[in-house]
């Protein structure tokens, strides 16, 4: 039997921090608790998505949060969203920025001139060098620093469901039979088997949304590496295996879409299609993030017909779906810097804004599915992390951040996740720590966690 004062499930952005900043918060407080870090997943596969991400922030210059975001936070989820939640993520974020800097993380600062982003940040956004991987790399080398620290990999919770049909966060009780069909973005998420839920449901833990909010992203199918995004369907159109278009590509700005069009490719389009546009959109964008995280060059033709040849698509719709298209579009100027109006008139779905017509070759096409980020919705947690009862009083001893705290309702406003798991996870470290040196708390919560590991 080993005695723990604190056990954190999962290796990911949350896991990691919450433990350093539990053991550094504890060592100042001169009381070295013992904790032990524990992951279901291989080395070399754990850590959810964490380490394979690109990990955008949406940050400014000075590492400040977006101050728009909670906005974009109530429209997404049609008023649903904790608006103090919200702006604890704002007011905290900025620190948990510096914290992971300071901690040997270096950041790249990005000025946009391409894309519209909705974010107040003056067209800049911030991102790990070396991803996600950098931050945890750098977090779990500060944990393995302490001798009262334990990382355990291939170690799963006690007590939690291990049922291997669980299939990721256990989708399919909650979403939907298909969603053995969405394949996973990195690795490691195979192992998201829906253990932290069902701990805290029986617990007593409060509920957020339905547990069927999905993040899914449009991923070059023909790539080797996880998170092979093709982000920019704003500047071309976007067809499914029929090559018929099937979402307004121009609805919204491009972080305010990209989920919604991943969905409907799944849920209706046989989860096969492609991004087609051609030589000016190419030439503005590359190099660059929006279609470099694949590390596959696109397709590239001088007329659709052999574009069609390329990606084995059916001979005449491709051409004939880019012939309407193109006629269906306005004269208004095209302007990437904002929604500008122009529009096709026609076709069902029209594209709102940014309908450039694509008839410069060569001609680029990039074949696409739909690949499962996370899920959202989930348990209820307060400002601090700690899980919440069905009467919205903290249960005690058990916390929770990340994907697993439900805050996203329909839709999910990007680049937020990882600072939000960052950042609650930093905040649940230091009050964990800190609540321990208190007898009456360590008393109500059933003094130390036990587990045999």
């Amino acid at each position: 039997m080993v005695n723990y004062d604190l056990i954190v499930v999962g290796s990911g952005f949350t896991g990691c921090i919450t433990t350093l900043n539990f053991l550094e918060t504890g060592k100042k407080l001169d009381k070295n608790r013992r904790v032990a870090l524990i992951e279901v997943g291989k080395e070399g596969e754990r850590c959810g998505a964490s380490r394979w991400k690109m990990a955008y922030l949406r940050l400014d210059k000075d590492l400040a949060f977006d101050s728009d975001r909670k906005h974009e936070m109530a429209l997404a989820s049609n008023g649903l969203a904790d608006h103090s939640y919200c702006a604890t993520l704002e007011r905290e974020a900025q620190a948990t920025a510096k914290y992971v800097g300071e901690h040997g993380v270096k950041f790249n600062h990005h000025d946009e001139e391409n894309v519209l982003l909705e974010f107040k940040t003056d067209q800049h956004f911030v991102f790990p060098e070396g991803g996600g991987k950098a931050i945890i790399d750098c977090l779990i080398g500060h944990i393995e620093e302490y001798k009262n620290a334990e990382i355990h990999s291939e170690t799963e919770a006690r007590y939690l469901l291990t049922d291997k049909r669980g299939g990721y966060q256990g989708l399919a009780r909650y979403v939907g039979r298909r969603t053995h069909e969405l394949p996973l973005i990195a690795p490691g998420l195979k192992y998201n088997r829906r253990a932290g839920l069902n701990m805290a449901l029986e617990v007593g833990a409060s509920t957020a949304g339905s547990f069927d909010g999905m993040h899914c992203e449009l991923v070059d199918t023909r790539a080797a590496k996880p998170d092979a995004v093709i982000w920019d369907h704003n500047y071309g159109i976007v067809v499914n295996e029929h090559c018929k278009r099937f979402y307004d590509e121009g609805k919204r700005h491009l972080f305010a879409t990209f989920e919604m069009i991943a969905l409907e490719l799944w849920r209706d389009h046989n989860q096969k299609g492609f991004f087609i546009t051609d030589e000016p959109i190419m030439k503005r964008f590359r190099p660059g993030w929006a279609y470099d995280t694949t590390d596959q060059e696109p397709e590239t033709a001088d007329t659709t017909r052999e574009l069609v040849e390329k990606l084995k698509v059916e001979p005449d719709a491709l051409e004939a779906t880019v012939k309407e298209f193109n006629k269906a579009c306005n004269d208004k100027p095209f302007d990437l810097m904002k929604l500008d109006g122009k529009a096709t008139t026609g076709l069902n779905p029209n594209k709102t804004n940014r309908a450039n017509p694509i008839n410069t070759p060569p001609f680029c096409g990039y074949p696409v599915t739909s690949h499962l980020t996370f899920t959202y919705d989930g348990i209820t947690t307060n400002n601090e992390a700690q899980v919440l009862s069905t009467n919205e009083v903290p249960i005690p001893g058990l916390w929770a951040a990340g994907e697993l705290s439900g805050i996203f309702y329909n839709e999910y406003p990007p680049a937020t996740s990882i600072l939000r798991s960052l950042t609650f996870g930093r905040l649940a470290g230091t009050k964990i720590a800190e609540q321990l040196g208190s007898k009456s708390w360590i008393q109500s919560a059933a003094n130390t966690v036990r587990s045999e590991l």
